[in-house]
């Protein structure tokens, strides 16, 4: 780790630009779009249909962002009417198995996170001293 605080690349600044990386790779909407496009090529159709809740704007803002840094490819095909495809750049895949890790990680643990939050918003209904202080933080 020690590494990284010596490197021209610190997270930890302000200025550093890969805290703008880290926004749009820690998004939800890029997370999902990245394991949408994972098997193949899609459509804006087909993205927004796979993906529950997005809408056309926020998909075309991922879309935008994510051919931005080079991590998927839009391909317009001159049809009546045109046709947009998108695709994972090599770089792309490359973040699609660290996501497939996040989501691995995530469903291998959702039990322990809804008991945490169960005993968490028990601690709330309680009254516990201990919940009043941690809703006073920050």
């Amino acid at each position: 780790m020690s590494e990284y605080r010596e490197s021209r690349w610190n997270m930890m600044k302000s200025v550093c630009p890969t805290r703008q990386v880290l926004d749009r790779i820690a998004n939800k909407w890029t997370m999902l779009v990245i394991i949408s496009l994972q098997d193949g090529t899609l459509r804006f159709s087909e993205l927004r249909n796979r993906i529950e809740g997005i809408s056309q704007k926020m998909l075309t803002q991922t879309l935008r962002g994510l051919e931005s840094d080079g991590l998927v490819t839009r391909t317009v095909y001159p049809s009546v009417p045109v046709t947009v495809k998108y695709s994972l750049t090599q770089l792309g895949h490359s973040l699609a198995t660290a996501v497939d890790v996040l989501r691995g990680w995530a469903y291998g643990h959702m039990p322990e996170i809804e008991e945490a939050r169960q005993a968490y918003a028990a601690r709330l209904d309680s009254g516990h001293p201990a919940a009043a202080e941690m809703r006073d933080v920050g």
